[in-house]
């Protein structure tokens, strides 16, 4: 049997040589959620209807430039990948006719990606179903096959769609997320996931629209991993797993009365109807609906508005051509009516709701059902289906299962589902700076506990202050990993998306370089994830075209860490072999003395060590307060030590960004073996060599910087004694989040010359 690259050891992972790996991912790459034939992104309208003839190919990015993302990424510390796909981008010609060249294309991405090391597990991204949804994911026609009518969303408001919209740069923020509880996806969720239950009258080729719709993606998914099992060098060395799918969603299903707003329904943005509303204006007719605002304690009701489709219907007409894409559609499916009035839950002639309960009671069982429910049985009867059809191609890979978001897991602990080779990849978002994009240091709230019904009122559920405001985000971070294990069983928990909007503050930081509000965002989402137990974490996003007017080129969102119109952090450290070590190797124990080696540049090497990216020349004005020059996106805050393998298990690691003091506890079997040591990345920006103090328990040590994985990396490498060890370093503080003054430029290149003179 072949050894993996990597493997799971009930919570953690751990490399070939049973050293503990830290996963420490970033999302790549938003881009892949729109097409590149046409570039349409989600402000872009013309022909965007045009949804069968589009293709990604060169989506994230190229393949030529593939090597300036993943060394960018890879200096800044990152070894894993959640590398987002879409089915859109496989299927989006047809049913059954898949994009053979934008799979080879990305077998040829993957392929650069291993050149530099990092572990990748696949994405089969959506978000509120589809593009033409108001979000990413299913090719157009999957709408059509739903009976759907998607030109029509926009004047019966089934979808909010930023391409649709009559001004894109004015589609209000975040509301594309409400689209979730808007009639389109409500009911194409609903049928994905229960339309055998509650539309068994949706036949589409002689199979139910769940079989029909679950089929084709899981077949799509399945035609992918083959290919790139018979590329032949990505299997386990690169790709190490699969991820379920991107946050589902229920539609409909449990709900237990559609005329009013559920409790849990904590997003409420803009125009808000009840789904009994929503299935109305669907259908042609008006409503007065109630509109919200998202407030520091949440949604608001700020007034009412009228939905008015003037007798347009979202579903398609009755003469529409139903041959196009070649599926025959059982006759006692009739196009131009709503499907849940061909169920009986309401009657059009009339608009009377008949059974306002339809969705809340199993039909064959007649028992109640509620969000529990949906995810034992709807999510874990897809899941299955695809976990089984992605191990038909590659039987020992990793399976990520992701559950709905904040919502209780599956409760497959101890059950034929308890997949030792299993991680738990929940989603968390602080939704307040998510929702208002603010950083409100004075106050936050513990939206788990809330929702997990730890508080009497919600009001006891406000933290003041900023301390109290990181450790709740930890303790809600380690909450979700805990309930993950009770109710899945002993797994690795990954978050695979967590991150923070970047135009805070009406963009304050694009005009005037001051990135403070988002290095304290950054900072304590990373103290949390660092606090939580969690085995790893895939930050959202990394964007290959991020710039300050449209972001990330979605739906108006701006999480990217990287962007063209930002800088990147300057490096005080050149590429080399140069190395600081404990002063006595052969001693039992070390204080924070370090020697200096000067590392060796060849003429071939210098115009390398002196690229852009690790040195800027140019002065900046003393104040950030009064510059539009570019900051450097809060990578003070994201650009952190992290452990890479440890020998024996991590107990604790994280980074103090205030005093710049990183600290890693481990427990350890073993002394380490010479050429297995435990090692951290040590991103030299705040561990500019010559400028590090090291303490340790005992043991050596060494800093040095290498390129062994296609980018320089300064690593801190410790061979240790067995038990219970600690170390702590510390470099240079600096200002969180402002434009460098001259003087600190100045001393970075004084810095950076002096290395350079050491050298020659």
């Amino acid at each position: 049997m072949s050894t993996f690259r990597l493997r799971i050891d009930g919570r953690t992972f751990r490399d070939p040589h049973n050293r503990e790996v830290t996963l420490h991912g970033i999302n790549v790459a938003g881009d892949a959620k729109c097409p590149s034939e046409p570039d349409q992104n989600s402000h872009v309208s013309q022909d965007f209807f045009d949804g069968d003839r589009v293709s990604f190919h060169r989506r994230p990015f190229t393949a030529d430039d593939a090597p300036a993302h993943f060394s960018r990424l890879k200096k800044w510390g990152y070894n894993t990948i959640r590398y987002i796909f879409t089915w859109e981008a496989i299927e989006a010609a047809g049913p059954g006719k898949y994009d053979e060249d934008w799979i080879r294309h990305t077998v040829g991405v993957l392929r650069v990606a291993k050149q530099y090391g990092f572990y990748i597990f696949m994405d089969p991204h959506q978000d509120v179903w589809s593009r033409f949804s108001g979000g990413s994911g299913a090719p157009m026609w999957t709408l059509y096959a739903c009976g759907l009518d998607p030109r029509k969303f926009a004047v019966t408001q089934a979808a909010l769609v930023q391409n649709t919209w009559s001004k894109p740069e004015d589609y209000p923020k975040m509301i594309w997320a409400t689209n979730y509880t808007r009639m389109a996806c409500q009911t194409i969720f609903t049928l994905f996931f229960g339309g055998r239950d509650f539309a068994p009258k949706a036949i589409i080729d002689g199979k139910n629209i769940q079989d029909y719709l679950q089929d084709h993606l899981i077949a799509a998914c399945r035609h992918f991993a083959l290919r790139i099992r018979e590329a032949g060098d990505l299997e386990n060395d690169v790709v190490i797993g699969w991820e379920s799918m991107n946050e589902p969603n229920r539609g409909l299903i449990a709900w237990p009365d559609i005329s009013v707003i559920p409790s849990e329904q904590k997003l409420q943005k803009g125009p808000s109807p009840t789904a009994w509303q929503a299935i109305l204006t669907g259908s042609g007719r008006a409503c007065e609906v109630d509109t919200y605002e998202f407030g520091g304690l949440g949604p608001y009701k700020s007034g009412t508005t009228l939905v008015d489709p003037k007798g347009e219907t979202a579903w398609l007409s009755a003469d529409y051509d139903d041959t196009y894409y070649g599926w025959k559609r059982d006759p006692g499916w009739k196009l131009g009516e709503c499907i849940w009035a061909q169920h009986g839950l309401w009657n059009p002639s009339n608009d009377e709701l008949l059974r306002k309960d339809y969705f809340h009671r199993n039909p064959e069982t007649g028992k109640e059902m509620d969000y529990e429910y949906f995810t034992n049985h709807h999510f874990m009867e897809y899941y299955r289906r695809y976990r089984d059809a992605i191990r038909s191609i590659f039987p020992d890979t990793i399976m990520l299962c992701q559950p709905p978001v904040l919502e209780i897991p599956p409760s497959i602990k101890s059950t034929k589902d308890d997949d030792p080779n299993m991680v738990f990849t929940p989603h968390y978002y602080d939704g307040i700076t998510l929702i208002t994009k603010k950083w409100n240091r004075l106050w936050n709230v513990d939206v788990f506990g809330v929702l997990r019904g730890k508080y009497w009122s919600p009001a006891f559920a406000i933290r003041v202050g900023e301390t109290a405001i990181r450790n709740c985000l930890r303790d809600q971070l380690s909450a979700i990993r805990q309930e993950g294990e009770d109710y899945m069983g002993k797994h690795p928990c990954l978050f695979s998306e967590i991150g923070i909007p970047y135009d805070m503050d009406e963009k304050y930081a694009y005009k005037t370089g001051d990135y403070s509000s988002q290095v304290s965002a950054m900072d304590a989402n990373h103290f949390a994830l660092e606090g939580s137990g969690a085995a790893g974490f895939t930050l959202w996003v990394y964007m290959a075209t991020n710039d300050h007017f449209w972001g990330d080129q979605w739906n108006g969102e701006d999480l990217s860490i990287y962007s063209l119109d930002d800088r990147m952090l300057p490096s005080a450290t050149p590429p080399g072999n140069g190395s600081k070590s404990s002063l006595s190797p052969t001693s039992p124990s070390y204080s924070q003395s370090q020697t200096t080696d000067a590392s060796s540049v060849s003429p071939s090497d210098l115009k390398r060590t002196l690229v852009s990216e690790n040195m800027q020349s140019q002065s900046l004005r003393s104040s950030a307060e009064d510059t539009d020059e570019p900051g450097f996106r809060a990578a003070e805050a994201y650009v952190r030590p992290t452990p890479i393998v440890t020998h024996g298990d991590l107990q604790e690691a994280g980074l103090d960004l205030k005093n710049c003091s990183f600290t890693l506890k481990l427990t350890a079997p073993s002394a380490t073996a010479e050429n297995l040591p435990t090692e951290v990345f040590l991103p030299d920006f705040h561990f500019p060599q010559g400028h590090v103090d090291v303490d340790v328990s005992g043991g050596k040590w060494t800093i040095s910087t290498d390129e062994a994985e296609g980018a320089p990396i300064q690593k801190f490498r410790w061979w240790h004694a067995a038990g219970d060890q600690i170390v702590t370093i510390k470099g240079v503080k600096r200002r969180p989040g402002k434009v460098l003054s001259p003087e600190e430029e100045d001393g970075y290149l004084d810095q950076y010359r002096e290395r350079i003179c050491t050298i020659m």
